[in-house]
């Protein structure tokens, strides 16, 4: 049932760690291999996504860490577009999440795991150093360091655009 109903989430989570398109399915089924042994140690009245997040954070970082991974650039890896939306949206809003993923893609996985968890997922500093098992200064010191590499590696897309243009 948890990888049903959290699948898609742990595999987005994947890819905002920055793991290769290539690997993210097989990482995702690893996730919940470790899901599934260290599931009698889940506290229920605990917010599962969190969890989800740590184990996945871990497994991300246990595969970029061997000698065989090398480092590869960022897909796109958009979400399909809403046929709602009209051609002018779907291009902004595809452009956000390019930037969004080049923002991204030039933090380290430390500070991206941070970064995601309390910008995108809304967690607070406090569940973020029990989630990643770090101290509560490791994550505010990664946060603000993180938000600068953030900022700085979207003015440098946007930069280059403009260069392109």
């Amino acid at each position: 049932a948890l990888y049903q109903a959290h699948f898609s989430y742990v595999f987005g989570t994947l890819r905002r760690l920055g793991v290769a398109e290539k690997d993210r399915e097989d990482l995702a089924h690893d996730v919940f291999l470790v899901v599934h042994r260290r599931l009698p140690d889940f506290d229920p009245a605990r917010p599962v996504r969190p969890w989800l997040f740590g184990i996945a954070y871990r497994v991300a970082l246990d595969h970029g860490r061997r000698a065989f991974v090398k480092r590869e650039q960022q897909d796109d890896g958009f979400d399909a577009p809403d046929p709602a939306a009209d051609a002018l949206e779907r291009l902004e809003a595809q452009e956000r999440r390019r930037l969004v993923e080049l923002g991204l893609a030039s933090l380290d996985v430390e500070k991206r795991a941070v970064f995601v968890l309390h910008e995108i997922d809304e967690l607070p500093a406090p569940e973020i150093a029990r989630v990643l098992e770090i101290p509560l200064n490791t994550v505010y010191s990664r946060l603000r360091a993180a938000r600068e590499g953030f900022e700085k590696g979207v003015r440098r897309a946007v930069a280059r655009r403009r260069e392109r243009a």
